[in-house]
């Protein structure tokens, strides 16, 4: 039963708008607040007013003791005048001999230090006891039927009594201003929580409907609807929802069309040679298993085709972990001219064999760290690049330029270049660029290769393209 009383609950909750919520917290604070105030009226404020009085009676006594013990009879009787007149205190000043040489009765004969004589008979009694010769009492004045303050002091030194003074004053008056103060707050009260509520549902409205527009655009957003828009407008904090989902949907729709191209590209270059393969086994079966050239030369096709395969599912592979971070490097110091003039030496057979003239300009010796075997991947698919691209005279030109940063090394060809709007996307999936005069081979995932080693270790690298001008591929090694 509990467990479905917790569920219920939970089910409420989730199910409550969210305008009603923040009413509602709104009104617990209200609450929280109005009986903090009354606590602090009922409990606190009576208690502090009485130790307030007692201080301030305390002081005026100091202060009339100070004044008779060192000023003139005349002065000290204007003094206490003015005290008791001020703050609405009886004072009464008793010699040696019990005598009153001065006195002030702001009270009449409510007073209890003037005609009570056995009340003044206590307090002298009270303060002859005490340890260190102050009294501070609280008594009830029958006739006023108010709680007043009695304070003494003795005149001198417990060991030699001069005299003593003593105090008196109304504490009651705080009560008639506490009760009309608690009706005050208790009006107060429902005022604020009325108020408050209507103002919490405004704000917690205007809050709210921005955020529910968000989420019925999210929801979309899930159902593939990359077109619809996140609004914000209630305050700076939606704002910024809105703005960072409108980028998460422009990523994730970026994302999406990119996924689309790569199943669509990775099916076009995949059923290309399974057909291949299928027709030129069919051929061998069919009408040239007898005859051996021809056997040779579809089973050629057939090894072709599968080199093709196994070359594509590796770049996609090796793309793949490139890309979440599984491949790691390992890292080493080379001389950079010496490692170049190597690459470029293994390119002399192709060079000689398909015609083409591979120029390459070392500079001075430097020395870099990097992981050479992923870096000369690099390096090879960009001069596979520049073989697929250049031009008719079928020249290739790679470079070392030495910098104060680390070694720059280009690529270039003499093909029909680049144009602007699509340099951005020469590294991207399967993309090729249209402005080439022979077929291409490759896989297609070369310069995403080259992007992501390059990324891997945070090099900078870009393009330098004009139509008709060839390009330049180039990124640059720190030292």
């Amino acid at each position: 039963m509990l467990k479905r009383i917790k569920l219920a609950r939970r089910r409420l909750s989730s199910r409550t708008p969210l305008q009603f919520k923040i009413a509602l917290c709104f009104v617990l604070l209200t609450v929280i607040m109005a009986g903090l105030l009354w606590l602090l009226e009922v409990v606190l404020l009576e208690r502090v007013y009485y130790n307030t009085r007692i201080r301030e009676t305390e002081e005026i006594a100091d202060m009339l003791l100070d004044s008779f013990e060192n000023e003139d009879r005349e002065t000290f009787r204007q003094k206490l005048t003015n005290a008791a007149v001020s703050n609405q205190v009886c004072i009464s000043l008793f010699d040696s001999r019990n005598r009153v040489p001065y006195y002030r009765d702001v009270m009449g004969n409510n007073c209890l230090l003037h005609g009570h004589d056995t009340m003044i008979l206590q307090f002298v009694e009270a303060l002859d006891q005490s340890e260190d010769g102050t009294i501070r009492l609280r008594v009830f004045n029958e006739k006023i039927g108010m709680q007043t303050l009695v304070v003494g002091r003795i005149i001198g030194t417990q060991d030699d009594i001069q005299g003593c003074i003593f105090l008196n004053t109304i504490l009651e008056p705080v009560g008639t201003t506490l009760h009309i103060q608690k009706h005050f707050i208790l009006i107060l009260t429902l005022v604020i929580l009325a108020v408050g509520f209507l103002m919490a549902l405004g704000l917690s409205n205007r809050l709210s409907v921005p955020i529910t527009k968000i989420t019925e655009s999210a929801k979309r957003m899930a159902h593939g609807d990359y077109q619809t828009r996140f609004e914000g407008g209630s305050c700076r904090e939606v704002d910024e929802l809105a703005r960072a989902l409108t980028d998460a949907e422009r990523e994730i729709s970026k994302a999406d069309s990119m996924q689309r191209d790569l199943v669509a590209n990775v099916s076009h270059d995949l059923r290309t040679p399974l057909t291949m393969l299928k027709a030129y086994a069919e051929m061998i079966r069919d009408l040239s298993g007898d005859n051996p050239v021809k056997r040779n030369m579809h089973l050629q096709v057939i090894i072709d085709e599968t080199d093709r395969l196994t070359a594509l599912v590796n770049d996609i592979l090796d793309l793949s972990k490139l890309e979440n971070g599984s491949q790691k490097l390992e890292m080493q110091t080379i001389d950079a001219a010496t490692w170049l003039s190597d690459i470029i030496t293994r390119y002399k057979g192709v060079s000689e064999q398909m015609g083409y003239n591979i120029h390459f300009t070392p500079d001075e010796s430097c020395e870099i760290t990097c992981d050479p075997g992923k870096m000369e991947r690099v390096v090879c698919n960009l001069i596979n690049n520049a073989i697929n691209y250049t031009g008719e005279d079928k020249n290739v030109y790679v470079r070392q330029v030495n910098t104060e940063e680390g070694v720059r090394v280009e690529v270039r060809d003499t093909g029909d270049g680049i144009e602007e709007d699509k340099i951005r996307k020469i590294f991207d999936k399967y993309y090729r660029s249209e402005n080439h005069k022979r077929e291409v081979v490759g896989t297609g995932l070369g310069l995403s290769i080259v992007k992501a080693i390059l990324k891997l270790h945070n090099y900078t690298f870009g393009v330098q393209s004009k139509l008709g001008e060839g390009s330049i591929f180039w990124f640059l090694m720190r030292k």
